[in-house]
């Protein structure tokens, strides 16, 4: 018998896997929002280099700052999504057929807000060299399902909360050009819980059991009728871990008004190592005494079956690389862009290694990803109404890393995506000032139609090894926009 095992890659993959609803609003498991001044602009401003944030998008644009300054804000996330379920289903085992999996649509299985805090700050060191340090979210995920939602086998809820530190320097080589490289110790920590179809499962073993001691296959179906097993089990899985990597930047000044950048942001490869635990509390069957079968005593055996165990998952986040333009077309308006390129390839499947307990291996839980590489163009522009107040706009378009609806996961039902972004700037005095910033996204409609690989005896059906799973499918459609509300406070001491 195997059951489904809870994915310690899913948190992850947000891997990150992305806030399903409040996908971090960047595709894939990115966060969407590192800077609140750029969020104004859809991050059309890489090539601006107007505060320290500069060090998460082009850490070349620090030369740009003079003297030592700061700029701390919080974005906050508020998702709205809608699943509707079209025919989930578990798959039958040992002859057993496949059957729906009952349950309603999830509910509202986003949260209604999510918060993400940044923090940079810069000091020009002399006119060649300038160094800084920036704190933010670059991944994150946050949904409960509820354990009545049609697909609580693929995923009940996910939790994944991250923390880039990004110490910088940057080098002004003349008037033209600039360099900048940063290093990044990057942490994750996550959560996901996952149903478990008992009921299968254990119909399963209980149809062998009765089987091998009759011979009668009448005998079998009979006796896994009258116990009436019901309930399902739950996995829950953590882990966290640091890993590294690092970042460069190249500014080039074509003239006063007109400046170009390039940024490249390099893979972090981190292990998550945490625990596994498996509960069936609530799995209950009818007493079968002539087969030694107590009432209730079947979820102690699936517990047996799946005891606590430590996990692990290997994860490499995607590379990211830009090109940017800003343009100061007359002392009132400014134009920017940027293209994106991200290598969400990396992410074709994860393994979720699971150690041995008392010499009994419980198989590896596979999920498939097989994504593809991504880019997001944005565009944008700033508006100087007065000696106070600046405007900002900005309209972008990102695309998802999911192929097709085959390789949708419910912990992350990406889609390709718009972004419409409004910002000002505000100037408090000569040393203060603050950027506010909205944007709404719009997820294209998606459908998912994602199958388990692993089948219900733990053999996969690719390979032949052992692993984890049920080979149950969610099937679906999610309707899905998020709204951005961005505050970020800046001081030039």
């Amino acid at each position: 018998m195997k059951l489904k095992h809870l994915s310690l890659s899913v948190m992850i993959m947000g891997t990150a896997l992305g806030l399903a609803s409040t996908q971090a609003a960047a595709s894939g498991y990115q966060f969407g929002s590192q800077s609140v001044s750029g969020q104004g602009t859809a991050h059309a401003n890489g090539a601006e280099a107007n505060d320290p944030s500069t060090i998460f998008s082009n850490p070349a644009g620090l030369t740009r700052l003079d003297g030592t300054q700061l700029s701390t804000g919080v974005t906050l996330v508020v998702p709205h999504s809608e699943y509707n379920d079209t025919g989930s289903t578990t798959t039958g085992a040992l002859g057993f057929p496949a059957h729906a999996t009952g349950g309603d649509n999830g509910g509202t299985f986003a949260p209604k807000a999510v918060a993400a805090p940044t923090f940079y700050l810069s000091s020009k060191i002399n006119d060649k060299i300038t160094a800084g340090i920036g704190m933010y979210v670059p991944y994150g995920a946050k949904l409960d399902y509820g354990f009545g939602w049609a697909g609580r086998y693929a995923l009940k809820s996910i939790d994944l909360q991250s923390l880039n530190i990004n110490p910088s320097i940057a080098f002004k080589l003349d008037d033209r050009h600039s360099f900048g490289f940063g290093i990044s110790a990057q942490y994750m920590k996550a959560t996901l819980e996952q149903a478990a179809d008992a009921t299968t499962g254990l119909n399963a073993a209980l149809y062998q059991k009765v089987l091998a001691a009759t011979g009668s296959q009448a005998a079998a179906l009979g006796a896994v009728n009258q116990a009436a097993i019901n309930g399902d089990g739950l996995a829950h899985v953590e882990g966290d871990d640091w890993g590294f990597g690092w970042n460069i930047g190249y500014m080039f000044q074509l003239d006063e008004n007109t400046r170009f950048g390039l940024a490249y942001r390099s893979s972090v490869k981190q292990s998550l190592q945490g625990s596994s635990t498996w509960t069936f509390n609530n799995v209950t069957n009818n007493a079968l005494p002539s087969f030694g079968i107590a009432a209730n005593a079947l979820g102690a055996q699936a517990k047996a079956k799946h005891p606590d165990a430590s996990s692990s998952v290997d994860v490499s986040t995607p590379e990211t690389a830009s090109a940017n333009f800003f343009h100061q077309l007359n002392p009132k308006i400014a134009l920017m862009g940027d293209v994106t390129w991200v290598r969400n390839s990396r992410l074709q499947q994860i393994d979720i290694k699971q150690s041995a307990v008392n010499g009994v291996a419980q198989g590896d839980l596979v999920l498939h990803q097989n994504w593809r590489d991504t880019w997001r163009v944005s565009v944008g522009s700033n508006y100087q109404l007065n000696d106070s107040w600046m405007l900002r706009g900005g309209l972008a378009w990102e695309q998802s890393p999911v192929k097709d609806d085959q390789d949708r996961h419910p912990a992350i039902p990406d889609s390709d995506r718009i972004w419409l972004s409004l910002g000002a700037n505000f100037k408090i005095n000569k040393q203060s000032s603050i950027d506010l910033a909205y944007s709404f996204i719009d997820f294209k409609n998606a459908n998912v139609n994602y199958t388990d690989g692993c089948s219900p005896a733990g053999t996969s059906p690719t390979t032949g090894g052992a692993c984890t799973g049920n080979g149950g499918t969610v099937n679906g459609t999610y309707k899905t926009y998020l709204q951005l509300v961005g505050l970020q406070y800046n001081y030039r001491f």
